[in-house]
This record gives structure tokens, sequence and C-alpha cells, in this order.
């Protein structure tokens, strides 16, 4: 409902349309009955899968219908981050070294990479095995969902409690990667084509964090105000950065929105290693757009208030719309 206030405070006309379960037929009907000028996609999942994200925006196009985000192939990439990864690393963008988990079982192959150590194996690191220490994410969630402390892990023994822990309770692969320990940078990109810009720098804050606990952002920084973690992680703009990082940092962000398919606006989420090389760990395509979430809060240190910034958004989409749908010439 913010996004709609904000659009008529904007000074457009905004109705709500939710959409139940599989309704899809909700949807058909609205805009057959009245044609909107744009929807605005905020739709993250339907019958509460968000693999069916991408569904929403196939639905629009087959219609013709202007839409705000990005188109279905784009959120597809990013719904899977194996796919994701792929297409970053063919883009010389970097991101951690990882590998993907389908079954407990493979955690008791030798030959899987995650497998025990073969009893010939020496002290060198082996081909295919990612060095500790590591970390745990669901393969195809965004929001931080599954994204506990226990996620770092520090060896086998805690991998494979983790990776039975997130199986058992959400039922999908499991992707590992190499834990990147360093600044947390998230990165707002709006715009389209050659005028996609890169907006103010952010990143996250761990100074308050507890002594001892892991500097990532788990479910609870994002959404639990009375968590140690989120009081731990505060978004505050980055600074102290030299030039050279910054301008590899927003070449990465770029590089990945534009490899992506991102279109409008979207966010890229960064860890800078110790050498100040930026690795990308997260390629949101419809981030959170609520009034307090990263992008509004982005958008206001340039000046534009919530209102203008979702405005802003249309005005995108349409131009966007426009350019990829000319009208035919008349006689």
């Amino acid at each position: 409902m913010a996004v709609c206030r904000a659009v008529s405070d904007y000074g457009l006309e905004c109705e709500p349309l939710g959409l139940q379960g599989m309704d899809l037929v909700r949807l058909l009907e609205a805009v057959e009955r009245d044609p909107p000028d744009l929807v605005f996609n905020l739709c993250e999942s339907l019958n509460g899968d968000t693999r069916n994200e991408l569904v929403v925006p196939a639905v629009l196009d087959m219609l013709r219908v202007p839409y705000t985000g990005p188109g279905p192939m784009a959120i597809g990439l990013c719904l899977d981050k194996d796919r994701t990864k792929q297409v970053l690393v063919q883009n010389g963008v970097s991101t951690p070294p990882h590998r993907v988990i389908h079954a407990m079982t493979e955690l008791e192959d030798p030959a899987h990479p995650f497998g025990p150590r073969p009893a010939r194996g020496g002290r060198g690191r082996e081909p295919g095995r990612l060095e500790h220490p590591q970390f745990v994410k669901l393969l195809r969630e965004d929001a931080s969902i599954g994204i506990e402390a226990s996620n770092l892990v520090a060896d086998r023994e805690a991998l494979c409690r983790r990776v039975g822990e997130l199986m058992k309770e959400h039922a999908q692969p499991i992707l590992v990667e190499r834990y990147v320990d360093g600044r947390e940078v998230n990165v707002t990109v709006l715009g389209n084509g050659d005028e996609a810009t890169v907006l103010p720098l952010h990143e996250i804050d761990f100074g308050r964090m507890p002594a001892g606990r892991p500097r990532v952002l788990t479910y609870a920084a994002k959404w639990d105000e009375n968590h140690v973690d989120y009081i731990g992680s505060v978004p505050v703009p980055m600074v102290d950065v030299p030039p050279e990082v910054e301008v590899a940092i927003r070449g990465a962000a770029l590089r990945s929105f534009h490899a992506l398919g991102l279109r409008d606006y979207g966010r890229v989420d960064m860890r800078l290693d110790q050498r100040g090389v930026p690795w990308v760990i997260d390629v949101n395509p419809n981030c959170d757009l609520s009034p307090d979430a990263g992008l509004p809060r982005t958008a206001r240190s340039i000046g534009l208030d919530y209102p203008h910034i979702i405005g802003h958004i249309c005005e995108l989409a349409w131009k966007r719309h426009a350019a990829d749908h000319p009208r035919p010439a008349t006689r």
C-alpha cells in the first residue's frame, strides 16, 4: 500500500490489486476490464513458491501491458543463485567460488567436493574443494530467508549440520560459497541501458555486533527489530573508499545489472575483501521498495523523497516500454 500511496502523491492514479494463490484470472479480468497504463509489479511469489514470481511479468508481456522492473527471464535467472553466478562469471564479474548440494547423500560421497576426504588425501588443497570458512544459502530464496549466524561454517561438521537443517525445513538445494570476510556493500542501480546509474554507495556497519558473532546479514537482522543482529547491523553511507575501489564496485554493479537483464531498478550486494576486490554475493532484481528499505533510503541521500523515487521508477518503465514497442506509423 505504501507504493500505491506514493504513486498517488506523485500525481498519478493507482489501484491496488492483490493476487491470492494462483488466481491469475483476477489479473486477466482486471486488465481486460480497465487496461492500465502501467502495472507496478511487486509480486514476489505465487502460491507460496518464489519460483512462480516470474509468472506475472510473463502474463503482462503476453498482454503487452507495460510494467515496472525486470522481465521473466531476468527474474528466473536471479531466482537460481547457481545460474546467477554462472552469468556473472561469464561476464567478468567476481563472485565467490561455490558448489550446489542437492541431497544429503552427496556429503557422504568422497568424490563430491563436500564429501569426506579420501584416506590418501594429503594436507594440501584438493581440486574442486572450497576452503573454509564457507557460507550456506538456500538456492532460490531472497530477503535472507534461511540465513542465521550458523550459516557461516568453519568446518565440514558444521556444514553438514546446517545443510541438513535447511534441507529439512525448506526442501530445496543448498548453495555453499567461499566466505569473503570484509565490508558488505549495498549498491543501488537506477535506470536502463547506457543511462543506468549507480546511486551513492551504502554499507552495513557491524560495529554494534557482539564480539565473536558473525558479521553477516541474517533474517533477523532485516526483520526482527528486537534481535541482536538487527541492532548490530546498520546500513550507513560508505565512506573512506579509495577511488579505484569505488570505480571497481560501481563497475561490477553495472555489469551485473546488465548481464542479468535487470531493468528500471535493482540492488547488487557485494563483499569487499582485504585487497579491495569486490565480490558479488547477491543480485536482487525486484528489491524491497518499502519506505525504510535500502533503495528509498539511498534515493533520499540524493534528494529524492519516497513519492519521487517511486514516480521516477514509473517514468523509467514507461519510457522503456515505449522504446521497446514503438507505435506503427500512420498514413
